[in-house]
């Protein structure tokens, strides 16, 4: 998806500058200092990429995951110099929900012996959506831990809703009532960061693009922008920063270009948990779009050993969030929680997010030595 290029690239705007005098300068925590990273605008219609035809610009959870695995072999196939490269896939957000699926499939590739062999290592998930269940039922967890609900309003939801507070049985009146006084708590924050200013959408009153979108917006449609980039000429229509059409929120029903197809990637990430594959996930601690209360929960029913216990990384001399270590075999999980990031971590904290992924990959290359 197009925003991670901001996030992790090796170039962002100067915002200082405004929309009338946009320049474009060096990320001095871009990810591309520690590894070649190759960005894909997937499916048809994120970024600038475009179908040519309406067959083609139908997709899926497993379609796209699909198109990404013939992808990176054909792009390793064409630039044969990088196939002894460690190879991770990456992906924030939604997209975590299918690079799980995009990781094993490469793998079994090379168990049926497909040609080139890849040197598929693992991936990286940053505030992933990993269970169309347990990622949105963590939330009031979630709400709790962070003094967002009181301790009445959810000791009343668990005893009243066992457990279940997305599928809703509309008969269970105290069920119903303790959710509401959730939603009264809740509905007035953000969501993306519990400590930033709530704007909400559908109020016409409300601006709520921000500097940065603004300059998106004016910078992705010009011209001469889309000429550098090599865009064709009437492919793509007008540039927006959220093609409403494929993102997804909760309970959202498929489109007509979109299904979401894969309701939970858990599977996914327990049949990686049997290879030899090194992952990092990482979550911002005030992110409750999918709340690491969730992530937890089901990297614990992985039931992979603790290797390292939970502990602070630090950045700076200050304590930048905290980590733990779980392994099996040739397997590990490296999980962290950013403190006082949101749901873009590498937006909210990009000094502790780049310092976690560095000293992991650092990690990883002992191990290839060892």
């Amino acid at each position: 998806m197009s925003c991670i290029y901001f996030l992790v690239g090796p170039l962002n705007f100067d915002l200082d500058k405004g929309q009338d005098n946009i320049t474009l300068i060096l990320n001095p925590t871009a990810w591309t200092q520690m590894a070649s990273i190759l960005f894909v605008d997937i499916p048809a219609g994120s970024g600038f990429s475009y179908a040519e035809t309406k067959d083609g610009s139908i997709s899926s959870d497993n379609i796209l995951a699909n198109q990404a695995n013939q992808f990176i072999k054909k792009f390793l196939i064409d630039h044969p110099k990088f196939l002894k490269n460690p190879l991770y896939v990456a992906g924030i957000s939604y997209i975590g929900i299918i690079v799980p699926k995009i990781t094993l499939e490469l793998y079994e590739g090379n168990e049926r012996g497909d040609q080139p062999p890849l040197n598929i290592q693992g991936y990286i998930l940053i505030s992933p959506l990993t269970d169309k269940f347990r990622d949105f039922n963590s939330r009031l967890e979630y709400a709790h831990r962070m003094a967002l609900i009181s301790d009445d309003i959810y000791k009343s939801a668990m005893k009243a809703c066992n457990g279940n507070y997305v599928d809703i049985d509309t008969t269970n009146s105290f069920c119903a009532n303790s959710l509401r006084q959730y939603e009264e708590c809740t509905s007035a924050i953000n969501m993306d960061n519990i400590l930033e200013p709530f704007c909400d959408e559908n109020d016409p009153q409300s601006d709520c693009n921000s500097d940065f979108s603004n300059i998106v917006d004016v910078w992705a449609n010009s011209k001469v922008v889309q000429e550098a980039l090599n865009i064709r000429p009437g492919k793509i229509g007008r540039f927006e920063l959220l093609n409403n059409t494929l993102h997804y929120h909760q309970g959202k029903n498929d489109t007509s270009c979109y299904s979401y197809d894969i309701f939970s990637s858990f599977v996914y990430h327990k049949k990686l948990s049997n290879k030899k594959c090194q992952s990092l996930i990482m979550s911002g601690d005030h992110d409750m779009t999918f709340p690491y209360v969730g992530v937890e929960q089901w990297i614990t029913s992985l039931n992979v050993g603790i290797k390292n216990p939970w502990k602070p990384f630090y950045v700076d001399g200050q304590v930048g969030g905290y980590e733990t270590k779980y392994a099996q075999n040739d397997y590990t999980l490296t999980y962290a929680t950013v403190k006082g990031a949101g749901h873009l971590v590498p937006s909210y904290k990009p000094k502790e997010t780049i310092a976690l992924v560095e000293k992991w990959f650092s990690s990883q290359i002992r191990s290839y030595d060892s």
